[in-house]
């Protein structure tokens, strides 16, 4: 199994914009390697991939520095300034330094929904899939135009929406969730993360059967060969422990074949980074 998301972080060392709140209190506190360590073992995760959490290069560094000497960390998703003219030049320092995977930058956080169409941002985009990098896509639904406008004027560049695009499961109606979804997915160079569905929900009351209509549609609109497990550890500690999710996603995949479930829990992932250090199982 490979867990597609998931984060480190130490608020003694860093500000962190988007943990505020008393709500947040919980997992306000350093998680380390050790702790992944842990986790991941219990659960039978063989392999992760380590996502930035700021708009950082240093926090992009030490997460290459890590997971160059982590076995467990296979893949980063980093960050860079998309919209600086060297962005080739940094995308190429960062992958000699460690296994750099993918980039991300915290889109639903802007302001501005059409960030990702802004001449400055697409060319940065551009020079991500010219690096064989795939590209994380952390949107609000108004932003989910610029997405797609996005996947298709670079149709050769691989795309993974995070979080299954959050959709509202405690709080609002089932649309425009679905619709935004199921026309993205449309998208061949997009794929999806099945992630972040218990903080979506009601955090205390919550039960598989509250997630299970909002998966379902994110498995039939994607399909299995371009979905991807992920625990958005420590995120998900809000709503649930490690192992609570990771057994909340194998009974929401099922109905699925055994070759289908793989693909949720392994060769997705491997495909679409590509995670080349972990061995096909």
């Amino acid at each position: 199994m490979i867990d597609a998301h998931h984060h480190l972080w130490d608020p003694a060392r860093r500000e962190y914009p988007w943990m505020t709140g008393e709500a947040l209190d919980p997992i306000r506190r350093p998680y380390t390697v050790d702790d992944l360590r842990k986790v991941t073992h219990d659960a039978g995760v063989r392999a992760t991939v380590l996502v930035q959490t700021v708009s950082s290069a240093e926090e992009t560094e030490e997460f290459l520095d890590t997971a160059a000497a982590e076995p467990v960390i296979a893949g980063v998703v980093g960050w860079v300034d998309l919209a600086a003219d060297d962005v080739a030049d940094q995308l190429a320092a960062l992958a000699e330094r460690g296994p750099l995977v993918g980039i991300r930058h915290q889109v639903e956080g802007e302001d501005d929904p059409e960030w990702l169409n802004r001449p400055e941002v697409r060319r940065g985009l551009a020079a991500v899939g010219a690096a064989g990098l795939t590209y994380d896509l952390l949107v609000r639904l108004d932003q989910f135009d610029a997405a797609r406008a996005a996947a298709d004027a670079l149709p050769d560049m691989r795309f993974v929406l995070d979080h299954a695009g959050k959709p509202p499961i405690s709080t609002g109606p089932w649309q425009p969730w679905a619709g935004e979804l199921a026309s993205l997915a449309e998208r061949p160079n997009v794929f999806c993360k099945l992630s972040g569905l218990v903080t979506e929900a009601d955090w205390t009351q919550w039960r598989v059967g509250h997630l299970r209509r909002h998966a379902e549609h994110v498995i039939d609109s994607f399909g299995p060969d371009r979905l991807m497990f992920g625990s958005d550890w420590p995120v998900c500690e809000l709503a649930a422990s490690y192992q609570v999710v990771r057994e909340a996603a194998v009974s929401l995949t099922g109905p699925l074949s055994d070759d289908e479930r793989l693909d949720v829990f392994q060769h997705t992932a491997r495909r679409v980074y590509p995670l080349v250090s972990v061995p096909a199982g």
